[in-house]
């Protein structure tokens, strides 16, 4: 793949991704004001629609563009400047894009985090970024110390800020890293974050501006702000986002009713959906999956089922997505996709250098990605040539990307390590079984085995012992299976391999 070696040549490289790009001043340049500028050609056109079953509150991008600016523009009254950081604790509402990009648009920092932390967490977190303002919604846990209330009805009707202009590399966000390995860590995103987003436009979604794209995600993810917001405002499209009455199962109903053409979601929930009916789904062109692992028949299942394609996409906090499956290249079953069009990606051994096709190690990306965060709070910029991400992957002859977990959840049983992805790809076609996953546990102090909880019929043990001795070696089969009622994950839906050995404790001690 070719690498894009600085921000300025990823502008003229956007610039050709999609049609009316203005020419961009870098050292004049806002977030903000670069995700909305395409939405001005046509200020009347629905940007956003947060949809009901028999309905939609509707968004032109004028409305849109004069909340944004007026946030800023209140935030602003309120005594902040620009560089100070805003914490934001809101719920499922418009409020959440609006208070994100006004703060961008007026020089500020928005921090982006979870409305399910609880206070002691967001405490910590508040600790280490030190917001100027804490942005708050009804019912929200808030850190310590004084808040505003989040008010969209006086937002839209202040007056505007200016659009704050400044080099492209100063901080734009902030984010945190999910913590499911130890501590959050607040994660420092520039302005020029957005333009190297450019590249999931080709290289994942095939986004295009008469695409009206449905995120099932809540307004507060980073997953729904990133690709089911910003990415079709770029570009001028349509946002579809369910209110929180749309119930999962109504989901089919919605998304054709609303005539999405692009679907962006989590495996989960589309084996939900695939449990129930589906409609038919004539403007639906593909679906967009991340978050979590896309189990191949699950993938396969949804083609069979409704004759669009699932595309998948890997990424972390630190720099979204870069390695993904779309229309135009798409995945073979069993790999997650290629890297994406000007990212330039290695496959690094345990001395950090790179290996070769076909040959398990630790992706890494360039540091010189200009999607690639600033910095963990705190912490400098990272050195040398690779970024690790902790992901487990090979690349095959064909450059695709096969995933085969977390470096820091390798199961090593018996001294040999193994991945738990590897396990779950081969006993996904347990009879009865609607999800699964597996994890390390003790069953005695100093014993380690692999077990497999899974969801669904109850299967006996020996049936499920003969259905993996046919598909892995004896060292990577499970040695104990456990029914439960459902397979603990994370927001995001990941799975939760703390919570299963310590499942798997309860239910085995005396």
């Amino acid at each position: 793949m070719r690498q894009i070696k600085s921000c300025r040549a990823l502008v003229r490289w956007a610039g050709r991704a999609y049609s009316g790009c203005m020419a961009l001043d870098l050292t004049r340049f806002n977030l903000a004001a670069h995700v909305l500028a395409a939405g001005q050609a046509t200020p009347d056109k629905v940007a956003l629609a947060v949809l009901t079953l028999t309905g939609a509150e509707r968004w032109s991008y004028a409305r849109l563009t004069r909340a944004v600016l007026g946030a800023g523009g209140w935030l602003l009254a309120q005594g902040a400047r620009p560089g100070d950081r805003v914490l934001l604790r809101l719920g499922n509402t418009p409020a959440y894009p609006i208070a994100y990009l006004g703060a961008m648009a007026a020089g500020l920092v928005p921090v982006a985090t979870s409305p399910l932390l609880t206070v002691p967490e967001i405490t910590r977190m508040a600790g280490a970024i030190r917001p100027r303002v804490v942005l708050s919604g009804p019912g929200i846990a808030l850190p310590p110390g004084p808040d505003l209330a989040a008010d969209l009805v006086a937002w839209e009707a202040h007056a505007p800020c200016d659009w704050h202009l400044g080099d492209a590399h100063r901080e734009g966000y902030v984010v945190f890293t999910s913590g499911t390995s130890g501590t959050p860590l607040a994660v420092r995103h520039a302005h020029r974050a957005i333009l190297a987003r450019a590249m999931m436009h080709r290289g994942w979604e095939g986004l295009t501006v008469q695409d009206r794209l449905l995120h099932s995600g809540a307004f507060n993810w980073t997953y729904t702000m990133g690709t089911g917001l910003l990415d079709p405002w770029t570009l001028g499209a349509t946002a579809l986002i369910p209110s929180p009455s749309v119930q999962t199962d109504h989901l089919p109903l919605v998304l054709r009713r609303h005539d999405a053409t692009i679907f962006a979601t989590v495996p989960t929930l589309l084996r939900r959906l695939l449990r129930g009916e589906l409609p038919a789904l004539p403007r639906l062109r593909h679906v967009l999956s991340a978050g979590e692992a896309l189990p191949a028949s699950l993938r396969a299942e949804w083609r069979a089922r409704t004759g669009t394609e699932v595309h998948e996409a890997l990424g972390m906090s630190e720099i979204s997505t870069f390695i993904s499956s779309c229309p135009d290249h798409t995945a073979p079953d069993g790999a997650t996709g290629y890297p994406q069009p000007g990212r330039r990606i290695a496959v690094l051994g345990p001395d950090l250098k790179p290996l070769p096709p076909g040959e398990p190690g630790q992706l890494a990306v360039a540091t010189s990605d200009p999607g690639l965060m600033l910095s963990y709070e705190g912490q400098p910029a990272p050195q040398g040539a690779w970024f690790p991400t902790g992901d487990l992957v090979h690349q095959d002859h064909a450059g695709a990307i096969h995933y085969h977990g977390r470096v820091d959840e390798m199961m090593n049983p018996g001294g040999v390590r193994v991945s738990p992805r590897e396990v779950e790809q081969a006993l996904q076609d347990l009879p009865g079984v609607i999800d699964l996953a597996v994890a390390e546990v003790e069953p005695a102090p100093g014993t380690r085995i692999i077990a497999c909880f899974y969801a669904g019929g109850t299967l006996p043990e020996s049936t499920a012992q003969a259905f993996a001795a046919e598909r892995l070696a004896r060292y990577k089969c499970p040695r104990a299976f456990l029914h439960v009622p459902e397979i603990p994950r994370g927001p995001t839906g990941k799975v939760n391999r703390r919570a299963l050995a310590a499942l798997y404790q309860t239910r085995t001690d005396p």
